[in-house]
C-alpha cells in the first residue's frame, strides 16, 4: 500500500536548515549524502511504518535515526505518514518535548 507522506511546518523548517548548515559547514557532497538517507528512511517507513520504534516521549510517535546527529519523529494511519519534526540529537532533549 502506498501511503501519503506529509511534513509538518517544523519539520519543513529543519530539514531546509540544515541542509543549509550541511552545505554551509561541510559539503555539497555531504549534503546530497544526507537527502540521500533520509530518502531511504522515508521509503522504508512508506512500506513499513512499524520498520521502526516508537518513541517514549509520546503515545503513537515514532523515531528514525537518519543519522547520528539526526533522528526523525513520525506518525502515521492507514493513508499517511506524517512527519512530525527532524530533531539535532545534539540539542538538549526537553527541546524535543515542545516539538512533538
Amino acid at each position: 500500500m502506498d501511503r501519503k507522506v506529509k511534513i509538518s511546518k517544523t519539520a519543513e523548517k529543519k530539514v531546509s536548515e540544515l541542509l543549509d548548515y550541511l552545505q554551509e559547514n561541510w559539503s555539497l557532497k555531504v549534503k546530497l549524502d544526507f537527502v540521500k538517507k533520509l530518502d531511504k528512511s522515508i521509503d522504508l517507513i512508506k512500506n513499513d511504518p512499524n520498520i521502526f520504534p516508537e518513541s517514549d516521549k509520546k503515545l503513537g510517535l515514532y523515531k528514525c535515526v537518519i543519522s547520528k546527529q539526526t533522528t526523525m519523529y513520525y506518525r502515521f494511519n492507514s493513508k499517511t505518514i506524517f512527519i512530525v519534526t527532524i530533531f539535532d540529537n545534539r540539542q538538549n532533549p526537553s527541546k524535543l518535548k515542545r516539538e512533538v
